[in-house]
């Protein structure tokens, strides 16, 4: 009997250790996707900001982009607007029982500017699928 009662207890101890560790990864996966959203804000106010005499260059976007975490993976100038497709990410540590590991989480936007729009620019948050090198 006491064999079986001490295989529960370890079988009850690990798994609420591993229910604490997925809490604590999902934590920090949620602390890189508000990073993620900080540097999109960043960006928009960046790129927003060169543009005053009209739009800012590829090239700036791209270094824009590059400052904040992000990739910029198309731009395209039309009429009076702006669009641009940056994929942004942010680093976290994933733990398990067998040691800890850095991830990255992901988040590509597709980022409309437009001049004298009130409101700022507009974002769409754009599935990874869509999300590829062009």
């Amino acid at each position: 009997m006491v064999p079986i009662v001490l295989v529960l207890l370890a079988a009850g101890t690990l798994m609420v250790m591993a229910h604490r560790q997925d809490s604590a990864d999902e934590r920090r996966e949620k602390e890189a996707l508000e990073q993620i959203a900080g540097h999109v804000r960043s960006y928009e106010d960046a790129v927003r900001g060169e543009g005053r005499n009209g739009f800012a260059s590829r090239e700036r976007a791209q270094d824009v982009a590059r400052q904040n975490q992000g990739v910029l993976v198309s731009y395209a100038q039309s009429g009076r607007a702006l669009t641009t497709l940056v994929r942004f990410f942010a680093t976290y540590e994933d733990a398990s029982f067998f040691g800890s590991s850095a991830s990255r989480a992901y988040r590509c936007y597709s980022i409309r500017f437009q001049p004298g729009a009130g409101g700022g620019p507009s974002r769409t948050l754009v599935p990874p699928m869509e999300c590829h090198r062009t």
